[in-house]
């Protein structure tokens, strides 16, 4: 089986994993079985909303809802099953007006309590959808591009989305430690998350993050462990302190919690088909690390269809990569159903993860929908910041750079129509990555404090010039 290797390292969770009280359990049963105590389908003490089990992305096999995340019998990855609400869709849609400006409002529709919205927490999402005039005239754009600006999250990117679901099943398993292995801005995400709502935190990241990244990770009193190698690298780590006795009681947001993690990302495909007026949006661009996010996103997508909130129809998915980093990119290109790891050499190293869990499944995506994947590389990263900064005034991280360097790109080789809605993501802040355009980023001039000076200078214009003269 091509994904077979996607969850082997599941199998420590799988075999000892943990406990509403934070003790070793017995191995994961088959069927509908439970991980231990950790409950089971239909389980009255877990209350994870319209959540009824886990369910694997390869054979079907169901599980019980608890603290696993890999298939016992084929290693595939699991993800969440509903029972989602039924009826009249128009009434669906008065419900989700009438809830909170944030991802609370979708409770319906996540593995959440329905008294979700009155616990402690960051309390992220319904950020910005920008329609973004300026810059699809630079791109040649003629139909309507909206940037889905995430940097307006509690920490500043998309993350807080997927801690804040995966704190949830944190409070029903019984966990007292919040952990990850992270790139940078998950780990702020848990730090920030876990101050919140009353836990401990300590997160695993590569030693050479960016400091702003570093500092934010740190500052709220959590642990904070540098790792010594690549994001890979940490997350092998954290693979193995799973099936330790020193991971008792721990919830790996992105590991051993990752199935309900990872359905967070889905609120974006619910709040851009809201912003859009309960409309699918023609074509999306969404950078990819792990994967995960563009899959829920298409997760997201059809579940809101299956629902009858949005009209049934096409749709494409664009996934972007850094050219430093681009497993994905690179298999698709090539026909490829297995991707390959690649050893991470890029200033994105948000998205720097040589190794993609969802690769896979990111390929089926793009060739189903008719999308594509395709990679810019680091300079083009910088020009794409800039764009975005000088046209919107939009200041993003790396990553947002990617989308939107391969927007441009993907619309120079025709594989984006130009006059389609489109929406772009932009998954974090600029001020978190400075030092991919410090080099080429300064003051105009430094000059005397005088008018002449600064006539000298140039920069004065014929606007200057002229209100100086009225």
């Amino acid at each position: 089986m091509r994904r077979k290797g996607l969850a082997i390292m599941a199998v420590q969770t799988v075999q000892s994993g943990t406990d509403a009280t934070g003790n070793g359990t017995e191995a994961v049963g088959s069927g509908t079985e439970a991980a231990g105590s950790t409950g089971s389908a239909g389980n009255a003490t877990i209350d994870l909303g319209p959540a009824t089990a886990l369910s694997c992305r390869e054979c079907g096999e169901r599980f019980g809802l608890g603290p696993i995340f890999a298939c016992v019998s084929c290693f595939g990855p699991l993800e969440v099953a509903y029972d989602l609400p039924g009826g009249d869709p128009e009434e669906l849609k008065k419900r989700i007006a009438e809830g909170p400006d944030n991802i609370w409002r979708y409770a319906p529709l996540l593995p959440v309590p329905a008294d979700v919205a009155a616990k402690p927490s960051l309390n992220p999402g319904f950020t910005k959808l920008v329609k973004a005039d300026n810059l699809a005239r630079e791109l040649g754009i003629t139909g309507s591009l909206h940037i889905k600006d995430d940097s307006g999250n509690p920490t500043h990117s998309f993350k807080d989305r997927v801690v804040a679901i995966a704190v949830e099943a944190a409070r029903a398993f019984g966990f007292t430690t919040l952990s990850c292995s992270s790139t940078g801005n998950l780990a702020g995400a848990v730090g920030a998350a876990a101050a919140r709502a009353g836990f401990r935190s300590c997160v695993f990241i590569p030693h050479d993050l960016e400091q702003g990244k570093v500092v934010m990770a740190a500052v709220y009193g959590g642990d904070l462990v540098g790792i010594e190698g690549t994001y890979d690298d940490v997350n092998r780590f954290c693979s193995e302190l799973i099936g330790d006795p020193l991971g008792e009681g721990w919830g790996f947001v992105n590991v051993n919690l990752r199935p309900y993690y990872g359905e967070g990302s889905k609120t974006l495909a619910y709040e851009i088909c809201e912003q859009l007026g309960w409309r699918l949006p023609d074509q999306i661009v969404i950078p990819i690390a792990s994967g995960s996010q563009l899959t829920k996103i298409d997760k997201g997508l059809r579940e809101l269809i299956k629902l009858g909130l949005v009209e049934d129809r096409p749709y494409k998915i664009f996934g972007a990569q850094a050219q430093g980093c681009s497993p994905v990119s690179t298999a698709f290109k090539a026909g490829h159903d297995v991707v390959r790891p690649q050893k991470p050499d890029t200033i994105a190293k948000s998205l720097a993860i040589g190794n993609p869990a969802d690769g896979p499944y990111v390929l089926d995506i793009a060739r189903r929908t008719g999308g594509a994947v395709e990679d810019v590389d680091d300079e083009q990263v910088v020009d794409a910041i800039k764009l975005l900064a000088r046209t919107e005034g939009i200041f993003a991280e790396t990553a947002g750079g990617v989308t939107v360097g391969v927007t441009k790109k993907l619309i120079e080789t025709g594989l984006l129509d130009p006059s389609l809605t489109t929406v772009v993501l932009n998954t974090g802040d600029g001020l978190k990555t400075l030092d991919a355009v410090a080099p080429t980023t300064g003051p105009s001039a430094t000059i005397r404090p005088s008018l002449d000076a600064f006539r000298a200078a140039g920069l004065a214009g014929a606007g200057g010039e002229g209100a100086a003269a009225g």
